[in-house]
Parts: C-alpha cells; sequence; structure tokens
C-alpha cells in the first residue's frame, strides 16, 4: 500500500502513439479522444497524443484537445529530430509540432552510430548537430522536452562513448528528461539495470563539473512551471526507460531500470505496441506501486484499472487478454478444488494481492476438475449458500460432471450453471416454456445472404403465442422470434442484446454427426452473461443457449443488483 512517503514515479502513456502500431489495431479521432480521457481518469501524468503532421487524424486531434483540454494529465507531441543538413527553424515537421500547441514536446534521436550511418545515412557529427538544434529551437518557442534516446542499449553496447555524446548534446540543448530506449526489445533485465547505472554515474560527473540548476521531482511534474535557469547553467535532467516487449522482458526491464534509477516509466495499456508491443503499463503500475513501494497513482485510481484495460480493448476493438496479470478475467480465477479450498479460507494462499486493489474480482470456475469446495463457494457469489445443504452440492457436482462428460463446459458460461444449480434445488423460475420452433432457410444462389424464417411456439402463464421473426441467419431468426413472443410480458427483454456467438465441433472425426457446442453471449447494457448448449444439431444447440440468455436475463432482473454483482 502506498503512503505519502513513497517515491514518486511519473507514468508516460504511448498507447495513442506506440501502441497503435500494433498490427491489426486501428483507431479514430473519436476513439483516440476517448481514450485520452480514460487515461486522465486514471491519473496518468503524461499522454502521449501522436506525431502532428504525421498525418491528418493527429493535427485533429491535438485541435480538439487544444478547445477541450484534459482536465490533469499533459498531452505530449511526439516528432523526430530535424533531418540531416537542414535548420530547425526551417524543418516543416516542427512547425506542425508547434501548431499542436502542447506544453510538452517529445523528441526522439538516433544514439545508435549504425543508425546515424546506415539508415540517416549522414555524419555522427550531424547527428549530434540534430539533436542540439531541434531541442534547442523547440526550447526558444517555450517547449519543455522529453528526449527518447531511440536504440539506446544497443547503441550503447556497440558504441557507449558515442551514445553517451548523443545524451549530453540532449542535456546542454535542455531536455528535461532522457528517455532510454530499448526500441528492438532485446536487452536482458541485467542488462538494463548496469547500463541505468552507467548513464547515472555519467550525468553525476557532468553536474560536479558543470554548474546546473537542480529542478526537483516536484519542479519537473507536468502541473508545474519551469523556474528559470540562470544564465550559464543547465537544467539537471531525469533519466527514463522505454522498453519494447520482443523478448518478453519489456516489464521486467522497466523494473529493473527504475531500481536503477529511472524516474519515468513509458509504456501502453495492455502492453499495445509495434511487433511484440511495449511495456504493459497494467502491470507495471501495481508492480511498481503494491510491491515495489512508488507512488504512481492513487489507491482509488488504482481500482480503476481493470475497469480501462477493459475500456481501452474494448474502443480498438480487439479481445481483452483473459489470461493478462492483474486486469484479466482468469488473473484471479481457481479452478482446482484444492486451491479453491484453500482460498475459502484464506485467499492469500493463491492470490499475490487482493483483486479489489486493482479493480478485479475473484472468480471461482467450475468444471469437471472441480470438488465440492468449488461448487459451494460458486453458489456462495450467485447468493446461494450451500454449506448446510451438502447433499444438495453433491448433486449439483455430478450433474456438473456428467454434463461435461457430453460436451458441457460451464468455466465459461456461468449463467447455464447458475440455472443449473437453480434447477437441482428445485427452485428454478419458469418465465416461459418453449412448445417448438421451426427454422427456415433461404439459400438463393449466386447471393452471399441467407434468408432464415423462425417460427415459435411459448407458453407464457398458461397462454399460448404464436410468433414468427425474420433474420439474417437461423439463429439471428430464432433470437428474434423468440424477443418478440415474450416482450409484451417482458417489457425487459427489449434490452437484452446477443453480443457473441461461437460455434465449437466436439469430435470431428464424426464428421457431419459430430456434436457441437454453443456459447451465447448475451448483455444488457451494464451485465454480460454467458450460456452454452450442446446437441448434434447446431440449431438444437444454439436454441439451448439462446433460450437460456433470455432466462438468466429475466432472473438477473427480478433479482435485482444482487444477481447483476454475482455474475460480474
Amino acid at each position: 500500500m502506498t503512503t505519502i512517503s513513497s517515491p514518486q514515479l511519473w507514468l508516460y502513456d504511448t498507447t495513442l502513439r506506440d501502441g497503435t502500431q500494433r498490427e491489426g489495431l486501428s483507431v479514430s479521432i473519436e476513439d483516440k479522444l476517448r481514450i485520452a480521457k480514460r487515461l486522465d481518469q486514471l491519473g496518468i501524468p503524461f499522454i502521449e497524443g501522436g506525431w502532428p503532421g504525421a498525418n491528418p487524424k493527429d493535427v485533429q486531434f491535438f485541435w480538439q484537445l487544444q478547445e477541450n483540454p484534459l482536465k490533469q494529465a499533459e498531452i505530449v507531441a511526439f516528432c523526430s529530430t530535424r533531418r540531416p543538413n537542414s535548420t530547425a527553424a526551417t524543418e516543416p515537421m516542427l512547425q506542425a509540432i508547434l501548431a499542436a500547441g502542447t506544453r510538452w514536446v517529445t523528441i526522439f534521436g538516433k544514439s545508435w552510430d549504425l543508425h546515424v550511418t546506415t539508415g540517416l545515412k549522414t555524419t555522427l557529427e550531424e547527428n549530434l548537430a540534430m539533436i542540439s538544434d531541434t531541442i534547442e529551437y523547440l526550447r526558444s518557442q517555450g517547449r519543455r522536452i522529453i528526449y527518447d534516446a531511440e536504440h539506446w542499449f544497443d547503441g550503447y553496447k556497440h558504441n557507449p562513448d558515442y551514445a553517451l555524446q548523443t545524451l549530453e548534446a540532449a542535456i546542454a540543448s535542455g531536455a528535461e528528461w532522457l528517455v532510454l530506449c530499448d526500441t528492438n526489445g532485446g536487452t536482458l533485465p541485467h542488462e538494463i539495470s548496469q547500463i541505468v547505472q552507467d548513464v547515472n554515474g555519467h550525468l553525476s560527473l557532468i553536474i560536479s563539473q558543470e554548474p546546473m540548476t537542480d529542478t526537483s521531482l516536484r519542479e519537473a511534474a507536468p502541473t508545474t512551471t519551469l523556474s528559470t535557469s540562470d544564465k550559464g547553467q543547465r537544467t539537471i535532467p531525469q533519466i527514463g526507460i522505454h522498453t519494447h516487449n520482443d523478448s518478453e522482458m519489456a516489464v521486467a526491464n522497466a523494473i529493473a531500470a527504475v531500481m536503477a534509477g529511472a524516474k519515468m516509466v513509458q509504456g501502453t495499456i495492455n502492453g499495445y505496441g509495434e511487433r511484440c508491443g511495449n511495456a504493459n503499463l497494467c502491470s507495471l503500475i501495481p508492480n511498481l506501486q503494491l510491491k515495489a513501494g512508488y507512488s504512481c497513482i492513487t489507491e482509488d485510481q488504482l481500482t480503476q484499472l481493470t475497469e480501462a484495460s477493459r475500456f481501452v480493448s474494448e474502443v480498438v476493438n480487439l479481445a481483452p487478454d483473459e489470461h493478462a496479470p492483474f486486469v484479466g478475467l482468469s488473473a484471479f480465477a481457481h479452478k482446482g478444488g484444492i486451491h479453491v479450498s484453500a482460498v475459502e479460507r484464506n485467499p492469500l494462499t493463491y492470490e499475490h494481492i487482493q483483486p479489489e486493489q486493482v479493480g478485479n474480482h475473484r472468480r471461482i470456475v467450475i468444471s469437471e476438475q472441480s470438488g465440492l469446495s468449488n461448487v459451494i463457494a460458486k453458489a456462495r457469489s450467485f447468493g446461494i449458500e450451500l454449506d448446510q445443504q451438502k447433499a444438495e452440492a453433491r448433486q449439483i457436482l455430478q450433474r456438473l460432471k456428467d454434463l461435461e462428460s457430453e460436451g458441457f463446459q460451464f468455466e465459461a458460461a456461468e449463467a447455464s450453471f447458475a440455472l443449473l444449480m437453480h434447477e437441482a434445488l428445485g427452485d428454478r423460475q419458469k418465465f416461459f416454456e418453449v412448445k417448438g420452433f421451426q427454422v427456415h432457410c433461404d439459400l438463393i444462389e449466386g447471393k452471399e445472404t441467407t434468408n432464415a424464417l423462425a417460427t415459435v411456439k411459448i407458453a407464457v402463464d398458461g397462454k399460448n403465442i404464436l410468433e414468427a421473426a425474420e433474420g439474417n441467419g437461423p439463429v439471428a431468426a430464432l433470437d428474434a422470434a423468440l424477443r418478440k413472443a415474450l416482450v409484451n410480458f417482458y417489457p425487459q427483454i427489449a434490452t437484452f442484446d446477443l453480443t457473441d456467438y461461437k460455434v465449437r465441433i466436439l469430435n470431428g472425426h464424426m464428421g457431419t454427426a459430430a456434436k457441437t457446442r454453443v456459447f451465447v453471449e448475451s448483455g444488457n447494457g451494464r451485465q454480460r452473461w454467458t450460456t452454452v448448449g450442446v446437441s448434434t444439431n447446431i440449431l438444437a444447440a444454439s436454441y439451448q443457449a439462446v433460450v437460456e440468455g433470455l432466462e438468466y436475463g429475466l432472473l438477473l432482473h427480478s433479482q435485482g443488483s444482487a444477481a447483476l454483482k454475482a455474475c460480474s
């Protein structure tokens, strides 16, 4: 738990720039604005918004934030140093940076001599001039500078003297942060630690030789004004770290750098980024704050971390990683009977932190591997106490194992398991009864669309209702017909949506006679739940899952907020 005396770390989020370079990830201006506002609420001090001038989207993004600024975070523009053999004052891309109107600008420059001579095709001396000229020009225009030393660790290992010269050029020009980048993501933690220590030692030597203005971390904060240096003096810069995940070391490397003295940590939500991604802030923040004792965000903001992670994944239209540490759906899930029994006695037995500290929650998973403790614990999460009903609990467990042997899977369909428990206990509420259904499909040769018509006959409170509805497929038609038949009796069904539909063939060697398992995810705008159906007939399996999805939604509505919380 953080305290007032905890050392401060500055978080720098680059989801909107580096994160969007992930293959298959694309965001609109509106998406970027929504994510920026969510990161602002999370308490991230620096949010890198993109490269103004590189594309029209980023230009519009910065303009809109000028009209509606964030509440606490500094939005940061990103750009490279000027081009070789030119001047910063005449560089068009730097004019776009100034037009973005941000107080902070991140400039990246080359640290590796290989990149200077091969990539830029210029001299080592000209690269130093590019760094100095760019930073000096932006400083003269009132901007505060974060210098990203691109390919720093590779450059340092290849030519340490020249790599340090690039940092010295940035320092002399007025950069306030020196961010060491493991751009290729191939460095190991012990190397990170040693090199960051080397850099800190070199900076200490520079400080001892020349007079500098000591701006404390408080003064370097994004919400304060930089004090003017005396003539002839320079600002003492702080060290930051930017790591990529190509060796699965991004989080470990960032932590190693912090332990060696880095004060800024750059990363992205969910670790999004080019190739294998960037350091995942959803893992870095809780590790640094809850385990290493640093202050990153407030405790209340930390409890928003899981929600923020899922929000960003939804906005960028990527499925959340259910097994992600801290924020994943399975991060605090317990499946083995021995584990569940121990966690029920004391969560510390199998949980390294309290899930609620990061806004997550404990889940008891139900499967054929479950023991009686799983069933009792899972029932409790649905508000059902089975401690004194061991016979019923054993009956539920046996029914669970029998169904899973037939192909059902309840760890991913907890709503179906809840209905199974109510059935075993004899209190399953009968909202409606399906008397039968028919589905007719028209497959028109040469056309991609499939027209389907479903007819259902249901009974509600002794009344028989016959309804039909069309859909672009048999399951959609069946779902629509059921809703149409029920909505007059249960108006809340109008708020239910079928949000996902998944099919799995269980025994493919049986060909068209194979069993099919169908998962249907439903929602009501506030909560989502999943149901399962299994049959050799894909429509029958779909029918089971769709009907139970509607039934469980009605159960949630009848039980109120307590039931909603239980299936979260």
